[in-house]
């Protein structure tokens, strides 16, 4: 069976994340619907993940090889 990322343990239930949150204009904060006005990275209870707010990891730099690199 196939892992749903929505159960996984490996998103961190951030205030950045959730689908309630908000960012201010100035990017100091986020404007929670449930909590008021709350940190990026502070949780609590009302949190509901929000797949579209995720950033994703970037992709690894590939180096350029030669074909030296592959002579024995």
């Amino acid at each position: 069976m196939k892992k749903n990322i929505i159960d996984s343990k490996e998103v961190p239930q951030i205030c950045a994340i959730c689908s309630f949150g908000t960012e201010l204009a100035d990017g100091s904060g986020i404007l929670c619907k449930k909590t008021g006005i709350r940190k990026p990275d502070s949780t609590c209870k009302k949190f509901e993940y929000d797949p579209l707010k995720r950033v994703p990891r970037r992709d690894p730099v590939i180096p350029n090889f030669t074909a030296e690199d592959f002579a024995l």
